[in-house]
């Protein structure tokens, strides 16, 4: 039996035991519910259970379903809106164990009792992971810059940016039992150091893990980790502990539904227009599985069915997503402890992202062909872009799925893609990410009257208004000395998030990098021939950035390896915006606010939150019910979302089970405007790469979560 099965029962036998040992719960007052609802009181051996949660589970529908709520200060609650079935019925809180599971249906009463934890090690059991990572040691500031193993070049930042989301965590969680421990399946070792050299090296991203932990770090991470575990093993616990949820975090409802293969896993998720959040209301969900497979999961959430699609591609000689160049690899490394050398992944059209446009319709960031690109991209072109900037090959363009007719349709784009969003334009322009030099576009509303994707499609370098004049004209190289007479090509790496503003029409990206920055594109008249763009660098404290959004008052939101959620607002600047000393990127801290996020932090390095927060979407029409422009951020370590709230205080939506929840994709969808909290929600995606490191183990899905918010925990 593996140490992390063993860890849970041994948790499981504890609660029955405790729960044998207390008299059962005595008679309470009915809490109001409906034919659809189950409700009732939580009780501990103190009285009621405040902040705690009650989850309902079943697999009677088409996908295994699970609803989970959190109970108010007097250990009541309410799980609306449930659909007929058998369920189990538990209880889970920050102090206790798991409660036996007990069967449950719609329209019954049901008091439970809560089982507090027999001690510290078994309550820590189902904490988030951020508290166990941070148990993690981080070399102090005099073991950097030539003075240990650590190579010369690399910062404390560097080492930070990629241990959290630009790193490690940009793909898995860390902390959970599944890392924070070894699976038996990894094999015998003399030591923790010989086990994680070989524990990184498993499976088809072993690559990535042995360049970032031997290559870019000189394999110097190894005996942290090894501690890490070593102290894990031998009893050490987290030093704090998480709170209960309190305030409206005691209002939130969460909902789940499996969406997805347990071998693969899903990178995002889309629901509706961006621009119009009515768009596709109760409508299906798209998942993204990227690098894991070329079947895109549909899920109903009405009859709470999943459909898979195999996506196909255009070209026969289309090769596989994966190897080098890719962010997977197309064979294993070394043996998985989970899935040995079994090829799990295997994709060609390596569907990263998708967007919905304002006819319900998915647009993928989808490969179709092999490399190159066509004559039309490439030197000697008579296109505009390509007489601009010619360009060579693209192993990401667009497709398009509409879901009404299943019509699968591909849009050959010359710019490679990433990330997706629609513009707020006349054109319904269609700005995409991942062009490296370029910034590339398509013009949707000429698509569709002409078919033409080649006229329709444009694409820009960076060039930075270096001479100050106001306008785009010759310009320099990066490999050239800068003239001031002249504009300046940026070589920032392109464009990760793309955000167009509704504020003015200008398109910011996030670039990737410790400390990284943001680049705001003002498009101009002919974006091929006027594009002008500008660079604005994070100042510390906030480093590392990836993600990111953008408010409705064109305030660009990032998530940041600094465990902050940072703001740019360009309206601060006091300086001049172009000309040679803006082309530094250094030009406007005073533009950039921090906050930071919830958790604990690692010791050692000052205040700092240890979250690694993948991503940041900014809800700019209330689909959540927090207001308008709430800034979100994936809370990769938390076990779900982070929301800065207008008081500027940080509301924690988390999902209590399984444990390990990891989300990336975020959407905001309104189905109903005029059934209040009923009829709006947050979506998110668990993105982890590997789903089976999360609770349960192999076997467990990708999921799609709900998140919604009551006026008040008892709310039906």
């Amino acid at each position: 039996m593996s140490m992390r099965r063993s860890l849970y029962l041994s948790t499981a036998a504890v609660a029955v035991a405790a729960f044998l040992a207390i008299a059962p719960a005595p008679s309470m007052a009915q809490v109001a519910i409906d034919a659809d609802d189950i409700g009732g009181v939580v009780t501990g051996p103190n009285g009621p259970e405040a902040g705690v949660w009650v989850i309902a589970e079943t697999t009677d529908l088409p996908t295994r379903f699970a609803k989970m709520v959190v109970t108010d200060a007097q250990g009541r609650y309410v799980v609306p809106d449930l659909p007929k079935a058998k369920y189990k019925i538990w209880v889970r809180g920050y102090g206790l164990v798991d409660s036996p599971k007990v069967d449950g249906e719609p329209g019954r009463q049901l008091d439970l009792r809560a089982v507090a934890a027999p001690n510290a090690a078994a309550a820590a059991q189902y904490y988030p992971a951020a508290y166990w990572f941070s148990m993690l040691k981080i070399p102090g500031a005099d073991q950097f810059g030539g003075k240990s193993d650590i190579p010369e070049r690399i910062k404390q930042t560097d080492w930070l940016n990629n241990m959290k989301n630009n790193g490690c965590v940009g793909c898995h969680q860390l902390g959970q039992l599944s890392t924070r421990t070894l699976p038996k399946g990894l094999g015998d070792f003399a030591s923790h150091q010989e086990a994680w050299v070989r524990r990184t090296q498993s499976g088809q991203s072993g690559v990535l893990m042995v360049n970032i932990l031997a290559g870019l770090l000189n394999g110097t991470p190894v005996k942290y980790f090894a501690d890490w575990t070593e102290r894990v093993e031998k009893g050490e616990l987290p030093a704090q502990k998480p709170e209960r949820p309190a305030g409206i975090e005691r209002n939130i409802v969460v909902t789940t539904w499996d969406m997805g293969e347990p071998d693969r896993y899903l990178h995002d998720l889309v629901t509706t227009d961006k621009r119009n959040p009515t768009v596709n209301g109760y409508g299906p969900i798209l998942g993204s599985p990227e690098y894991s497979g070329d079947t895109l999961p549909l899920l109903d959430p009405k009859t709470h069915k999943v459909t898979m699609f195999k996506a196909p591609v255009r070209d026969a000689d289309t090769p596989e997503g994966l190897g080098p160049g890719h962010a997977a690899m197309d064979k294993a490394l070394g043996p998985s402890p989970y899935w040995g050398m079994k090829k799990i992944w295997d994709t060609k059209v390596n569907n990263h992202n998708a967007m919905v446009d304002g006819k319900g319709r998915f647009w993928l960031a989808a490969a179709m062909r092999a490399n190159k690109n066509p004559a039309f991209c490439q030197k000697g072109s008579d296109h505009p872009s390509a007489k601009a900037f010619p360009l060579e090959t693209n192993h990401r363009g667009l497709t398009m799925l509409d879901p009404k007719t299943m019509k699968y349709s591909f849009i050959d784009t010359c710019f490679q893609t990433h990330h997706l969003q629609f513009g707020f334009d006349a054109n319904d322009t269609l700005w995409t990410s991942g062009g490296g030099p370029v910034v590339g576009w398509v013009n949707t509303k000429m698509l569709e009257e002409t078919g033409d994707a080649v006229k329709s499609q444009g694409w820009t370098p960076f060039i930075l208004d270096y001479n100050g004049d106001g306008k785009r004209g010759e310009y320099t190289e990066p490999n050239q000395p800068a003239d001031p007479t002249k504009d300046r090509r940026l070589n920032a790496g392109g464009f990760y998030a793309v955000m167009p503003s509704p504020a003015d029409g200008s398109v910011w990206g996030t670039v990737r990098a410790s400390p990284g920055s943001i680049i705001r594109l003002a498009p101009g008249s002919n974006p091929t021939e006027t594009a002008l763009a500008e660079i604005y660098n994070v100042p510390m404290p906030g480093f590392g950035v990836r993600g990111g959004d953008i408010d409705s008052k064109g305030v660009v939101w990032v998530s940041l390896a600094s465990g902050h959620i940072g703001s740019f607002d360009r309206t601060k600047c006091k300086g001049p915006l172009n000309g040679p000393t803006a082309a530094s990127g250094n030009h406007c801290p005073e533009g950039w606010a921090f906050h930071q996020y919830p958790g604990p932090g690692f010791d050692g390095i000052g205040p700092n939150s240890v979250e690694s927060s993948y991503y940041s979407w900014v809800d700019q029409h209330d689909t959540f019910g927090m207001g308008n422009d709430v800034p979100m951020s994936t809370a990769n370590l938390m076990d779900g979302i982070a929301a800065l709230g207008k008081d500027g205080k940080m509301v924690s939506l988390k999902v209590p089970y399984p444990l390990g929840f990891y989300a990336k994709g975020f959407d905001g969808r309104i189905d109903d405007p005029n059934a209040g909290w009923k009829g709006r929600g947050l979506w998110v995606s668990s993105g982890d790469r590997a789903p089976w490191l999360q609770e349960g183990g192999k076997g467990m899905k990708p999921m799609a979560v709900h998140f919604q918010l009551r006026p008040d925990p008892l709310a039906k």
